[in-house]
């Protein structure tokens, strides 16, 4: 067991005792709906998509159409309460869409830029932890590490949401669903055709899509395959909810009548140093016209951007009717919105934990 896996599960098993109650077990979380919603969300934090749950899912994208039908309504919800986002890499959508969702719902977003040194660099985390849980409700993190979000979410008394690490990012990918709802409605008897590397983004699409019963696929070279434990965990989803998760080396198979296609960078922030090697084994993977004329006539192109032009998607396909990239980004914001209502919009905050406790 990898060290990330020690502080999951040990996150998991404590994930009671730190936040506030009442309080249902992760795996309850997985298969039951609380009978109070918002007030009592059953989710503690948003680290993974593992977190959520198919119930969990279902209802942040519920709750996202509706904010985003009727944002009047929920002007005031969170007036009063405050975020704070740490970023360890840069950022254009999270950045502004939790900044925008969050001052559109009354409350308050502050930004500490972090590219310079990463969070735990000046005291530990847990010290940073029991800071932050003293000053605000809730904590945003974009960092290089996974590790560094499931600590932070061990010691804070105050919910910790994922906005990008190295191993998910569940945030853009229940943008990218909320997205297809849109199109297609029920996206059960649907599938998406994932293109490229095996990184963040397809785990989270991987994980979201085992929640909403849909069908994936995902095409990558061999060596850049998914991680071996999300697609277990995936398809354990999967068993419960029907949905389809299919692995597999060929980009045509993947593609074929498809009703979405997605690419996503060849190089993920951090890997520069492999720039020059993987531009070398991924140009089969490019996502160009002649591709996407493999997939349903009424195929929808995504990413979840910034994408590089003329690399994994060439700017026919980008501009093209088919792409829904800005939709995507849009969505962001009201993905977003309808998870910060439900881990905010209730429950009152404990009183701060001592670190000596």
């Amino acid at each position: 067991m990898s060290s990330s896996d020690v502080v999951y599960n040990a996150r998991l098993e404590n994930a009671a005792s730190h936040k506030r109650e009442p309080k249902m077990s992760r795996a309850q979380s997985r298969t039951a709906a609380p009978e109070r919603s918002p007030q009592v969300f059953w989710c503690p934090d948003l680290v993974s998509t593992r977190d959520l749950g198919p119930a969990g899912v279902e209802a942040v994208l519920r709750l996202a159409g509706i904010m985003k039908s009727r944002p009047a309504d929920f002007r005031k919800t969170l007036t009063g309460r405050q975020i704070v986002m740490f970023f360890e890499k840069p950022s254009l959508r999270t950045r502004l869409t939790f900044e925008a969702g969050m001052v559109s719902m009354g409350g308050t977003a502050m930004f500490v830029d972090q590219t310079h040194e990463r969070l735990d660099a000046r005291e530990t985390l847990s010290d940073v932890a029991h800071n932050l849980e003293r000053w605000v409700d809730l904590i945003v993190l974009r960092t290089f590490s996974q590790q560094t979000i499931e600590g932070m979410a061990q010691h804070a008394r105050v919910p910790v949401i994922n906005a990008l690490s190295d191993l998910e990012h569940p945030c853009q990918a229940l943008a990218d669903y909320l997205t297809l709802m849109e199109r297609f409605g029920d996206v059960k008897n649907r599938t998406l055709a994932y293109v490229g590397d095996g990184n963040n983004v397809a785990h989270s699409l991987l994980l979201t899509a085992a929640c909403l019963g849909s069908s994936i696929r995902v095409a990558t070279p061999a060596g850049y395959e998914p991680d071996p434990r999300i697609v277990a965990d995936a398809r354990n989803i999967a068993a419960e909810t029907g949905a389809g998760i299919y692995l597999m080396n060929d980009p045509h198979e993947a593609v074929g009548g498809a009703d979405a296609v997605y690419t996503d960078a060849w190089v993920s922030m951090g890997q520069e140093k492999e720039e020059r090697e993987r531009a070398n084994v991924f140009p089969p993977y490019q996502v160009n016209a002649e591709l996407m004329a493999e997939a349903a006539p009424h195929a929808v192109f995504m990413h979840c951007l910034p994408a590089h032009r003329g690399l994994e998607v060439t700017d026919a396909v980008m501009d093209s009717e088919q792409s829904v990239i800005f939709e995507q980004a849009e969505n962001r914001l009201h993905a977003q919105k309808a998870i910060l209502y439900l881990l905010l919009g209730g429950g009152d905050r404990l009183p701060a934990r001592s670190a000596h406790a």
